[in-house]
């Protein structure tokens, strides 16, 4: 699955399965992914399209995973990658991300963003007037003040999924009038365009139990392109509709259908015209029959998605200890388990190396070289920790060595990589049950809640690497977030409390390269491999397909077929 950040199902949200670059494939014509070095490969590709030869109206058929948890993504159980694809259809984005990581302003939502000081730092929004919440109600500067106060961490009855940047504003005040807002810092903090996205009106954060609970069977406010028409949480499907009191650049589509399809089915729905595209998921042979469909294009691109093991290391787990994390991390060959699922699709198969920055990013640096496949030093390391081999299974203080390894049902990629582990840590003595829960369980059962001694899942990052990941790897224990390992040090938390203060960009990157080094080191979480960002498009639709990192949110009024 992925999350990150935003969880995917399986983020940074979080996405299922493995996910979760390459260039722009045909139908059949090309016989893998490109090289992930290659200058052809794309930014994003998505049959752009102007909008006068897109059709008016028409319903866009999306496949999902799962209905979101909680309509509120700022909830722990908010973050999975499907509500954060439906979340830019309903709610306010001030800076969505372009397809090549880069952020700008949103006009439908401000008219204009300034730095007014930088000691302290001031942020001045001033608020497009049309825009309004589907009550009629202005956006205003009360709802930037009540999203701060929630998101600040300092009252635990919220359950929030992260406070990175929020925690570190002074305060919220009224400007000239209701739609002039300025943020005051307490200290700098560089990533300061990743808050406030998405927005959520005040009447979300009204109270603890209003935020924890009122939005988990759907928003009872937006303020987007469309509007949601109908949920079905029994037939685990969604419509939206246009939303005529947008004041924005009309949609094209007259709805979208988000409906729950398993992985294993999509390829048959999409051939039934069920659903309008599907995820290839790095899976070879979806990979092969998108490319044999004549309806189908494959449309690829460099995309921020990677698919990592999660280790639980709270003080209950047999996994507590950083060295058993770190050794068992040297008997997991990453190489062979890339090349093994990545192989035939794409030439560039290296396991990725770091934890904050993908492949193809300027300050993407590989730090994974002292945590490499060495079983015999693996071995060793057990030995040492006590760990003694007791026949097939390694045990101590009379317990055998044997982790219970969650995956996503139903997700064939998860289920390939989760094997090639098992069979690797064998030979060390170390055991481990695989077991496959429902995909609509896997985060709010399992992952949230640390009911794992390992998971598999992928991290969809985003153009903030500071907002995007610290809530996954600085350990807060009044706010654990999405840090579902419950790992960390005191002195990761002052490097990326260093970083987030940093407004150089190269010594933040270093700062940051420093903070994955440490992340490393702790034995948080093992990343395989980036996604090969490959997706089976009907060949009629516009303005949508591999997005590279302009999904946060996606374009939905410039989606449609074309005429």
């Amino acid at each position: 699955m992925n999350r990150r950040r935003m969880a995917a199902l399986v983020t940074p949200l979080a996405v299922l399965g493995l996910a979760l670059s390459a260039c722009s494939g045909g139908t059949g014509t090309k016989p893998g992914l490109a090289d992930a070095g290659n200058q052809a490969v794309k930014t994003a590709d998505i049959n752009e399209t102007p909008l006068d030869k897109v059709k008016d109206g028409g319903d866009f058929k999306w496949p999902i995973d799962q209905l979101p948890d909680n309509w509120n993504q700022n909830q722990v159980d908010g973050t999975p990658l499907d509500g954060q694809n439906m979340f830019g259809a309903l709610f306010p984005y001030l800076f969505p991300q372009n397809a090549d990581g880069t952020v700008s302003e949103n006009p439908n939502y401000v008219t204009s963003v300034k730095v007014v000081s930088t000691d302290p730092q001031v942020i001045e929004y001033k608020l497009n007037p049309k825009a309004k919440w589907s009550n009629g109600r202005q956006l205003s500067w009360e709802d930037f003040a009540a999203q701060a106060k929630v998101l600040n961490g300092k009252d635990p009855a919220y359950q929030v999924s992260q406070t990175t940047g929020y925690q570190d504003i002074a305060k919220v005040e009224k400007g000239t009038d209701d739609q002039d807002v300025k943020v005051t810092f307490a200290k700098k903090f560089a990533e300061w365009k990743s808050l406030f996205s998405p927005f959520y009106p005040k009447e979300l954060n009204a109270d603890a139990d209003t935020f924890n609970k009122s939005w988990a069977q759907a928003p009872a406010l937006t303020a987007g392109p469309f509007k949601v028409r109908s949920i079905d949480q029994t037939a685990k499907t969604a419509v939206f509709e246009r939303d005529p009191n947008w004041w924005g650049e009309k949609p094209k589509l007259d709805t979208v259908t988000y409906k729950k399809v398993e992985r294993p089915a999509q390829a048959d729905a999409f051939a039934n015209g069920q659903i309008d595209f599907y995820n290839l998921n790095n899976d070879i042979n979806a990979f092969k029959r998108a490319q044999a469909d004549p309806n189908t294009v494959v449309r690829q691109s460099s995309y921020p998605d990677y698919t990592h093991v999660t280790f639980n290391g709270a003080s209950s787990s047999v996994l507590a200890d950083k060295d058993l994390r770190l050794a068992i991390i040297k008997g997991v060959d990453t190489v062979a388990i890339s090349k093994a699922i990545l192989g035939q699709m794409q030439k560039d198969t290296k396991p990725l190396g770091n934890h904050e920055y993908l492949k193809g990013t300027k300050q993407y640096a590989d730090n994974s070289g002292p945590y490499a496949v060495n079983t015999e030093a693996a071995k060793q390391e057990l030995d040492k920790l006590g760990w003694k081999q007791a026949g097939e299974l390694r045990a101590k203080d009379g317990k055998e060595l044997k982790l219970r390894l969650v995956i996503p049902a139903n997700t064939p990629i998860s289920q390939q990589a989760a094997q090639l582990i098992q069979s690797q840590v064998k030979p060390l003595g170390v055991g481990i049950d695989i077991q496959a829960v429902p995909s609509s369980e896997f985060f709010k059962q399992y992952v949230n809640v640390g009911n794992f001694d390992l998971t598999i899942f992928r991290w969809i990052s985003t153009a903030f690497p500071i907002a995007g990941n610290q809530g996954i790897y600085y350990l807060d224990p009044k706010n654990i977030g999405q840090n579902y390992g419950h790992i960390g040090s005191d002195k990761l938390n002052q490097l990326y409390d260093k970083a987030a203060q940093e407004l150089d960009d190269t010594q933040r990157a270093k700062d940051l390269n420093e903070a994955d080094q440490e992340i490393w080191a702790l034995g948080h979480q093992l990343p395989i491999f980036q996604s090969t960002g490959a997706f089976a498009v009907r060949k009629t639709v516009a303005n949508f397909g591999s997005p590279g990192f302009a999904n946060q949110p996606y374009d939905y009024p410039k989606i449609g077929f074309v005429k």
